[in-house]
């Protein structure tokens, strides 16, 4: 059953608890390339403590060979490249990020970049010290993409996998609760469910398909910080979420609307928003 609510702006009806469709991962794999520079504008940067972290623990020195998974724009491409991940090889089923990205591997001639998925790319076993992915190891199945891995590393090896999440589980979401109404009826990531913890934020769930991939050592790092977005800026991240570039033109300009007016108007333009990195290192 399916309850409705109407908003005092427009009358409009809206689900409260519909039961929203999944995302393939295929599909979702290929969702952020529609405005790649929006992408790179509007993602926040990862913080500085989770390269210096793999520097501490050996993972990430000068010329350490690594994989990066799923680089999109960059972001954490650059600082990979910055502490010493050489040979790095890219793999990023989105063919949209290539200007961006090739934009990084002519700095350096050891940067082949592959548009396949990682399910499908065909690299040789053991040849990586350092496997990474920064927000895209959520869209590869967790338990076949972590058997893979394992076989591309080389033995003590590292796994580092990261997040930037929207959420911070001791404070309040203003804007997410906000919302609601534009948002609860869009699509979601596969791997999620309505009102669970995120994939990012499942530690069990990780460290143990850590552990059935046959890795002996998992550690778990966080951080919890906030950012000041203004109104555009809010349209160009959100125009970044899978479930909003899937729409079709129309209905993503209405969403954008909808969700540029909320921060105009409830928010004053000025929308903080919580978020919470995640890294989890395997050996």
């Amino acid at each position: 059953m399916i309850v409705y609510k109407e908003t005092n702006r427009t009358g409009r009806r809206y689900p409260v608890n519909p039961m929203p469709k999944q995302i393939e991962l295929n599909e979702g794999r290929r969702l952020f390339g529609l405005n790649p520079q929006g992408y790179e504008d509007a993602r926040p940067e990862y913080p500085i403590w989770i390269f210096d972290r793999l520097r501490e623990r050996g993972a990430l020195v000068d010329g350490t060979p690594t994989l990066e998974i799923g680089a999109g724009t960059g972001k954490a491409t650059r600082r990979l490249l910055e502490y010493g991940a050489r040979p790095l090889t890219i793999v990023e089923p989105d063919t949209r990020f290539a200007t961006m990205l090739g934009a990084l591997t002519k700095s350096s001639p050891h940067i082949p970049v592959i548009h396949e998925s990682f399910e499908e790319v065909v690299l040789a076993e053991n040849q990586f010290h350092l496997i990474t992915a920064a927000t895209a190891f959520h869209w590869i199945e967790p338990n076949a993409g972590l058997l893979k891995i394992k076989r591309l590393l080389k033995a003590n090896g590292f796994v580092a996998l990261f997040w930037n999440v929207l959420s911070d589980a001791d404070k309040e979401d203003l804007f997410h609760n906000a919302t609601q109404s534009v948002l609860s009826p869009l699509a979601m990531n596969p791997l999620e469910k309505p009102d669970s913890v995120p994939f990012a934020l499942d530690r069990e769930a990780r460290q143990a398909g850590a552990k059935a991939a046959g890795f002996q050592n998992t550690e778990y790092f966080e951080s919890r910080w906030s950012v000041v977005m203004s109104t555009d800026e809010i349209g160009k991240l959100y125009e970044s979420f899978s479930h909003i570039q899937r729409l079709d033109a129309d209905s993503r300009a209405k969403v954008l609307n909808e969700l540029r007016d909320i921060a105009d108007r409830q928010f004053g333009g000025k929308v903080v928003r919580n978020i919470t990195t995640s890294l989890y290192l395997f050996t």
